[in-house]
């Protein structure tokens, strides 16, 4: 994989990859950036949780889940000194549909975790990573109530 950072100005940056794909990056006002762009440990977040977040939902569809919304919300502590690196991170996998099977969605939680998403694999040597999920009910007028929510442990904890 290839990558490049090209400076804008002052702390603002475009990252872009061999893909094609170009995000901004930015610095808060406090080091001198104008907020004009994702920073790099933002990105990281994100790359994270958009890694195991492809991988459950594509394993949900194959599983024939009627799934109508779906979001990956990472959480992550930094340290509290230089160079503030991330020291624990809680992933909480939110599922609407109608009648999605908690076995289904742990499965596909576990196969993300174990065999498929690099992301979480490389990041998991360097911090916890905590896993939690919640499974909605969505209703035809629109509302959604909780039906199941829990945690997915490896069997070596």
């Amino acid at each position: 994989m290839e990558a490049k950072v090209t400076w804008k100005s002052r702390m603002s940056f475009e990252g872009a990859a061999e893909s094609g794909f170009s995000v901004p990056l930015g610095a808060d006002s406090s080091v001198g950036g104008d907020n004009d762009g994702l920073t790099p440990m933002e990105l990281i977040a994100i790359g994270l949780a958009g890694c195991t977040a492809m991988d459950v939902i594509s394993i949900l569809k194959k599983k024939h889940m009627d799934v109508t919304n779906f979001e990956v919300r990472a959480h992550l502590d930094n340290a509290d000194e230089h160079p503030r690196v991330f020291t624990h991170a809680t992933l909480n996998y939110v599922v609407s549909g109608h009648a999605v099977e908690e076995s289904a969605l742990v499965r596909a939680i576990e196969l993300s975790a174990t065999r498929y998403c690099p992301a979480q694999a490389m990041l998991s040597k360097a911090f916890p990573i905590a896993l939690e999920y919640e499974i909605y009910e969505e209703h035809e007028n629109g509302e959604r109530h909780l039906v199941k929510q829990g945690k997915y442990l490896p069997e070596s904890q």
